[in-house]
């Protein structure tokens, strides 16, 4: 399985009815998201951007993900 498809279905695991697309950028381990999702609702920017690296955090933290550009809105 290719690095955007594990991200891709983590991030529709974590927002269920959301829109999710995900695309590499400059190399494999680049990663652009964006996620559309009625759970950003209220939230600031800070906290939106958290809730989209939690699923994600171990492929971070264990270098598989080297950069990832977050892009989220409010549905």
């Amino acid at each position: 399985m290719q690095l955007t498809d594990q991200v891709r279905e983590l991030l529709e695991g974590a927002f269920p009815g959301g829109e999710v697309e995900v695309s590499a950028f400059s190399g494999a381990d680049h990663l652009s998201a964006r996620v559309r999702s009625d759970r950003f609702e209220g939230k600031s920017l800070i906290e939106q951007h958290k809730l989209v690296y939690a699923p994600v955090q171990h492929l971070i933290s264990d270098g598989t993900i080297h950069a990832l550009q977050i892009t989220t809105e409010v549905t």
